[in-house]
């Protein structure tokens, strides 16, 4: 014990004559405050600490430490000082930058995890949403791989004890979305088309109608893509065995407009219509030239 505080001693009395002159300070503490503050934080000198921290600008984070541990050392600063409405917003700011973060048993007291888990635990839903609102605005790009790594982030987000079972709905979409751009990443080799025969000098349909299988001549659009999503574990048991979707298809076989005509379960629902905007034919013909066409298609699910 006694041989702890002398070194603590001598620790003070070389920081004050480092900052007095006497003695040169080390090449790495002059070429980083952020250290430096570190070194006034361990022993426990927190209004020095936060002087050189609140000394910090944001161009200078890129150099000598990024923003996220400034505040970080900020925020248990003010709170061994007993600021705790500043230590609150400190902390807010280090969660917002890296909401995965924790201080450990070695960096903080007892008294400074708390706090930060208490804010932490309030910030996550609002974060989780923000991320699902992004991987979701990837994936309607069609940029699946930011969307799958997104969508990974988010659920590793969800998953995690402070969210306490909060957003399960959030959960269940997100892990569909995932499944959606892992298998979109990788999309299986369409088959070959086989030309129709020529036929002599149709007449050239209307380019904005639309056919069904009940038009006279029409031959209707086959499937080359036309992958149907699981049921997601957390719905299973309560979907509707059967549902029907319609698409219409261009005359280039892409799906340009999904309606939904019966249900199966609304969050299965909302994976099966961004499922068959990706959906892929062999356009309708009429006397052998693309046409517009509209398919009704029946979904069987598996309940158990």
């Amino acid at each position: 014990m006694k041989n702890s505080r002398v070194s603590i001693m001598v620790k003070r009395i070389l920081a004050n004559l480092l900052l007095a002159g006497s003695v040169a300070a080390p090449i790495s503490a002059q070429e980083s405050p952020l250290a430096a503050a570190r070194e006034l934080y361990a022993s426990a000198r927190y209004d020095e600490a936060l002087a050189v921290l609140n000394g910090l600008r944001p161009g200078e984070s890129s150099a000598n430490g990024d923003l996220k541990s400034i505040e970080q050392y900020r925020s248990l600063c003010l709170l061994a000082l007993g600021r705790g409405t500043e230590a609150e917003a400190a902390i807010a700011a280090v969660i917002a930058a890296d909401p995965m973060y924790q201080p450990s048993e070695t960096d903080a007291s007892p008294r400074v995890r708390a706090a930060f888990a208490e804010v932490r635990q309030r910030q996550l839903p609002d974060i989780a949403r923000e991320r699902y609102t992004a991987a979701k605005a990837a994936f309607d790009r069609k940029d699946l791989v930011e969307s799958g790594h997104r969508f990974r982030e988010l659920l590793q987000l969800l998953d995690d004890p402070d969210m306490r079972g909060r957003l399960a709905d959030l959960k269940v979409l997100a892990t569909g979305f995932l499944d959606l751009s892992t298998a979109a990443a990788a999309p299986a080799p369409e088959p070959k088309r086989e030309e129709p025969a020529p036929l002599p000098a149709p007449p050239v349909p209307s380019p904005n109608q639309v056919f069904s299988a009940d038009d006279p001549g029409v031959v209707g659009a086959l499937a080359i893509k036309q992958d149907v999503p699981r049921v997601p574990a957390q719905v299973v048991g309560q979907t509707r065995d059967r549902g029907v979707i319609e698409v219409q298809i261009d005359e280039l076989g892409r799906v340009s407009q999904v309606h939904l005509r019966l249900s199966i379960h609304p969050v299965y629902d909302t994976l099966l219509i961004a499922a068959a905007r990706d959906w892929r034919y062999q356009p309708a013909t009429l006397n052998g030239r693309p046409v517009k066409f509209r398919k009704a298609i029946q979904i069987s699910v598996s309940r158990r």
